[in-house]
């Protein structure tokens, strides 16, 4: 099984166990995220063995129907409740991934995760990474996780 497998088998069971929500792939890997429109990212940098970001890429209104699962109660707006968990989100999946990268992941450690969010915005890669963008959707829409890891 590959990185790309193993990242869609691990969202796939964070968001059914954690969240509650049915997600499934979209597609094959995209080469860029492009311009991001009303959502909110949330990323988690790695160091270590393997240096990085691990990013999720939300559009709100998906960011609000998962955050509603995720809590248990309808949530309306952007607002810290959701900003806390796509970067939980964010968290999670970064965890996964660093076992992923090594067997105990003990090799490499996590930042705390943020998040940005906005009307417009860019999520631009670097020179000299290897870039995995994997598309999934829900019921309410579809997201992006995105891992970058310098060569």
């Amino acid at each position: 099984m590959d990185m790309n497998d193993k990242i869609i088998e691990t969202t796939i069971e964070i968001f059914t166990t954690m969240v509650m929500v049915d997600v499934s792939a979209d597609g094959p890997p995209l080469q860029t995220s492009g311009t991001l429109s009303d959502s909110i990212t949330g990323m988690i940098g790695l160091a270590g063995t393997h240096k990085g970001v691990l990013a999720i890429h939300v559009p709100n209104h998906v960011a609000l129907a998962i955050t509603s699962s995720f809590l248990g109660m309808d949530v309306d707006e952007i607002n810290d409740d959701v900003r806390d968990a796509v970067g939980e989100l964010a968290n999670m999946l970064g965890g996964n991934v660093k076992t992923i990268l090594s067997k105990n992941g003990r090799d490499i450690d996590l930042s705390l995760p943020s998040t940005i969010s906005g009307h417009k915005y860019g999520f631009k890669a670097t020179a000299g990474i290897d870039l995995v963008i994997l598309p999934f959707k829900t019921a309410s829409g579809t997201f992006m996780v995105e891992l970058q890891l310098e060569k």
